[in-house]
């Protein structure tokens, strides 16, 4: 089913806090008598500012570290007034596709009173219908189905009810900016660069200007919440891909430093232990070792309501690139 919003009695100023804006075909009128009424496609739903997210072609989503929280694939935002929930039920109701049964019982839930009469006609202005909407991009998402609970009423300026996670309220609006979060790609700067030799330490770095906070504001015009999701790096952990390495710090990961991750190495550096490295035991051969690179990432969240920022799962992205091992070669006299 399409995803429309009918708005009842809202002023034409309102138009303007659209997507597409007033007279650019993005609210139309609609017939049935209720010439008030103006149609968006976005009024309800969230619209996100990406304004300040990473960007450029070597960018990538950032992945929940912990495995046991995703953000969220869809949400519930208000889709209808009470008369646009009439068409859009009568419409169904009309064509008998869903079964008498099914039919009587949406018809007593919404008409006569259990719980709701009349569709709510009696709220007019007062509140919205809610329905579910999938997040852009996520169609394809196993959670895109896991929002499965029928139309409900929430008046203006009330909390939408607690029984229902993914209900929009600044802090799911921060866990669905969480996603559309787009960091630079993590490879980093070796020096020797490309080739490398067998035992000899191997500095790493980052260049820093590349890896800045970004983030992504989550909104719902009609309802005036908003939450800004950021991601910070914090740290670096280097994976040489052969167990025959060893790395510096011997735990593999980097930590961020005031603004670096790393130090650049330097002429008079050789005889100095990297601060952030690898060291190969064993030649690559023919072939090469695929060292993997993965930022850490802090992500917290600011919103409606909410001035102090408030954490989310750490986040990472990560990415392979070849090192080839060399052994060093000495002639004997």
């Amino acid at each position: 089913m399409a995803s429309v919003l009918v708005l009842g009695n809202a002023s034409d100023a309102w138009a303007d806090l659209v997507p597409g804006g007033k007279g650019t075909g993005s609210e139309t009128q609609v017939d049935g008598g209720h010439k008030d009424q103006k149609v968006s496609a976005t009024a309800g739903a969230v619209v996100f500012d990406r304004s300040k997210n990473g960007s450029g072609d070597s960018v990538g989503s950032v992945a929940p570290a912990s495995g046991d929280w995703t953000p969220p694939a869809c949400y519930y935002a208000p889709k209808y007034t009470p008369a646009a929930l009439q068409t859009y039920k009568e419409s169904i109701w009309g064509v008998d596709s869903t079964g008498p049964q099914w039919d009587a019982e949406q018809r007593d839930k919404y008409v006569n009173g259990h719980p709701y009469k009349d569709f709510n006609k009696d709220k007019a202005g007062n509140g919205y219908w809610w329905d579910s909407y999938v997040a852009e991009g996520r169609e394809g998402d196993p959670g895109a189905l896991d929002c499965t609970k029928d139309v409900f009423w929430v008046d203006t300026g009330a909390a939408p009810p607690a029984n229902i996670p993914q209900a929009v309220t600044p802090q799911v609006l921060a866990q669905l900016a969480y996603a559309e979060i787009r960091v630079p790609s993590t490879k980093v700067n070796l020096a020797p660069a490309g080739t490398t030799k067998v035992n000899l330490p191997t500095w790493a770095w980052l260049d820093a200007a590349q890896f800045r906070p970004v983030s992504v504001t989550a909104s719902v015009p009609l309802l005036g919440v908003t939450a800004t999701t950021t991601a910070e790096p914090f740290s670096l952990r280097i994976e040489p891909g052969t167990a025959d390495a060893e790395t510096y710090p011997a735990s593999g990961v980097c930590e961020l430093a005031g603004d670096r991750i790393g130090e650049a190495f330097a002429k008079g550096k050789a005889e100095e232990t990297p601060p952030c490295g690898v060291k190969y035991l064993r030649s690559s051969g023919d072939g090469s070792y695929k060292l993997r690179a993965t930022i850490t990432w802090k992500i917290h969240w600011t919103g409606t309501g909410v001035a102090v920022p408030r954490d989310l799962p750490d986040g990472a992205f990560g990415a392979d690139q070849d090192v080839v091992v060399q052994e060093i070669q000495s002639i004997n006299r």
